[in-house]
């Protein structure tokens, strides 16, 4: 089930969130020209569980930041068009409209929390882990997870195939969102154990981050469970 866009208008422009969708194809761009350097930057600049804990060190060469830094830079990479492309489409279906309930400052600093929070999520149950963590995909989370106590009643457009026929409909986002949690679960129940491939952990932690700080960061006035079109 691919989510194609709500119904759900934002009153405020989407100044974070286009800048945000920007800054991470940018330096996925960035990565693509670096060539047979791509998997070096990945280890520089994303999050290696074993390395942020002191567990394991790089090689000097890739020593470029803190450990810690790579907590934020890993949220801006990401490993294929796919992952890119993915991530991008739900922050932009989702993204405005936590932005407009937050404003333009608490909704960065939100989705940084939520990454930061989806990061350790992921880090902390394997501290040994020597595989990068990298991608968007935890701070979107949490822009879901907000966005399903804000908007449960908001509908989105959905595509899902049948074979080779493509059906589209419209469904509440309390049933896609939570839908897409579960999902999250299971594959993180099922893929226990396993290296490398999702996250699920990052997921799970910045969903959950997300769903218990919006109502720290929202604007005075946006109640939670609201109906579009307030």
């Amino acid at each position: 089930m691919f989510p194609l866009k709500d119904d759900n208008p934002a009153e405020l422009p989407p100044i974070i969130t286009v800048a945000l969708i920007a800054a991470c194809v940018l330096v996925f761009f960035w990565q693509l020209s670096l060539g047979q350097a791509q998997q070096a930057a990945v280890f520089a600049f994303g999050t290696v569980p074993a390395v942020l804990f002191g567990l394991a060190e790089l090689p000097p060469e890739l020593q470029l930041i803190p450990a810690e830094l790579t907590l934020f830079t890993s949220m801006f990479m990401h490993g294929g068009w796919m992952h890119i492309i993915g991530n991008m489409l739900y922050l932009w279906i989702f993204g405005n409209n936590v932005e407009d309930a937050m404003g333009h400052v608490r909704f960065i600093v939100f989705y940084l929390v939520c990454g930061l929070v989806a990061v350790l999520a992921h880090a902390l149950p394997g501290p040994e882990s020597t595989v990068p963590m990298i991608g968007a995909s935890g701070a979107i989370s949490g822009v879901l997870g907000a966005y399903l106590l804000l908007y449960p009643h908001a509908r989105v457009l959905v595509a899902i195939p049948f074979g080779f026929i493509i059906q589209t409909f419209y469904l509440p986002a309390v049933a896609v969102l939570g839908l897409w949690f579960v999902i999250q679960l299971l594959s993180s129940a099922t893929t226990a154990g396993e290296g490398g491939g999702v996250a699920w952990g990052a997921h799970i932690g910045g969903f959950v981050a997300g769903m218990l700080l919006v109502p720290l960061f929202k604007q005075r006035g946006v109640p939670l469970w609201q109906r579009p079109g307030r």
